[in-house]
């Protein structure tokens, strides 16, 4: 008889992560969200962040140009081209950055780098048709521009997000066109109707549900009652009008990889000067972000101490990481489970890669997305070091120093590779969905 097999192998590995992070969901979200890893390997990383942090938590080569102290940082946690966008909220400027934080974390700073670059890879491999070359060369610009950003600001200011007015290469006629295609009033367009009886979400079978009513009672209540003394700036009593709620739904089929969390819209007052100053707050379960999962347990308990709840921590990061936090940012529970709360951006879209003509233009877009992860590093760091905001900088300047083209090399070679695990584990993926049932 022969011995048998361990399950150690790469198929069995990434098959029982994705059915172990999925086995919550109910059939149907299931279903949903494995039809969405099943559209292409870019989606399928987006989906599998937890298959990601699993392979890189113990990764040695972390310890060559960071893995200290003093080189970790605020974490977007699933840093990906596809989340920068544009996006804007109370004052209707437009902005480019990312606005997602509901992976993010403390930890050393090349984990969002190198998941950066190896989005960028996936990327230029299905949208742009990029030589192998070019995208060498992209990764260069990408990497080069992150740590060339953080060597102008080793005493610890940090620049400002990237406007219409300091907005380069393609970037410029992009937030162009979202500024005149976007604004407050045509997104309450799209979601809402007015009636005699006042603003309500619109019929939306594909994106928006009605709530059960008892759902909807307890929903009312956390927003109108716990949201508002969550606020940075807790409303006044004579505010009391503009946090009342209007209309709620269940937001449908919304993410990749936050798909059969539960998520809400509710519509509130607002201001009253005129019709278009309703606001849609979106209200997002959250859960611990995929690196915490991988923490020790003394590690575990420090954390929750400082962060008691992943409403609390997903606020702590927005502050920290973003140049303009929003001001409607707060969370509620609804019985044991906590939700972020935010407003809804009516200037939120993605930059559509696949309309790039050639490499130069790709180029200069992974620059800004360099630059723009550097910034948020930065500020990310600056909230854990109050005393000294410029340590980060200077910490990951040495560790780089006289060094920095072996770094590029690393991080290529790095982000090439794992692009074509990703590939692999897709194939798998799909392999696996095709099998007959048992």
């Amino acid at each position: 008889m022969s011995p048998p097999l361990t399950r150690h192998n790469r198929p069995r590995q990434v098959l029982d992560a994705i059915e172990a992070a999925n086995a919550a969901l109910d059939e149907s979200d299931r279903h949903a969200k494995y039809a969405k890893l099943a559209e292409s390997p870019y989606r399928f990383f987006r989906g599998t962040n937890h298959l990601y942090w699993r392979d890189v938590w113990h990764d040695w080569r972390f310890a060559l140009f960071g893995g200290l102290a003093e080189t970790q940082t605020w974490l977007q946690g699933d840093a990906h081209a596809y989340n920068f966008g544009a996006y804007g909220h109370h004052d209707d400027a437009v902005r480019y950055g990312m606005d997602d934080f509901d992976d993010a974390m403390i930890g050393d700073y090349q984990y969002d780098l190198w998941r950066l670059a190896i989005s960028l890879v996936l990327d230029a491999r299905e949208n742009t048709g990029l030589s192998g070359k070019a995208i060498r060369k992209a990764l260069k610009s990408l990497v080069s521009r992150y740590y060339d950003e953080l060597a102008r600001h080793v005493e610890g200011e940090v620049p400002g997000a990237v406007t219409l007015a300091t907005a380069k290469g393609p970037l410029k006629p992009f937030m162009k066109k979202v500024g005149k295609k976007k604004s407050r009033a045509k997104m309450l367009e799209k979601w809402t109707v007015v009636t005699e009886d006042g603003r309500s979400f619109a019929e939306r079978p594909d994106k928006l549900s009605a709530l059960p009513a008892h759902l909807a009672s307890q929903l009312r209540k956390a927003v109108e009652e716990e949201y508002r003394h969550t606020l940075n700036a807790p409303a006044s009593e004579a505010e009391e009008g503009h946090f009342r709620v209007k209309d709620m739904a269940r937001r449908l089929d919304a993410g990749t990889g936050s798909l059969g969390l539960e998520r809400f819209y509710v519509l509130i007052e607002g201001g009253q000067d005129h019709e278009h100053d309703d606001i849609i707050l979106d209200i997002k379960q959250q859960n611990p972000p995929e690196g915490w999962r991988l923490m020790g347990g003394a590690e575990k308990r420090a954390w929750r101490r400082a962060f008691p709840h992943e409403g609390l921590r997903h606020a702590a990061a927005f502050v920290a990481i973003a140049e303009h936090p929003d001001p409607y940012l707060g969370w509620l529970h609804l019985g044991d489970t906590v939700f972020s709360v935010r407003e809804r951006s009516p200037f939120k879209e993605d930059f559509p890669t696949h309309k790039l003509d050639g490499a130069k233009p790709y180029r200069q877009l992974v620059k800004q997305w360099g630059r723009i992860l550097a910034r948020e590093h930065l500020r990310g760091a600056q909230a854990l070091n109050h005393d000294d905001p410029g340590r980060f900088a200077r910490a990951v300047g040495a560790c780089v120093e006289g060094r920095l083209e072996r770094c590029v090399d690393m991080v290529t070679t790095l982000a090439l590779s794992y692009a074509d695990c990703v590939r692999q584990d897709y194939r798998t993926f799909l392999a696996w969905q095709d099998e007959p049932p048992s």
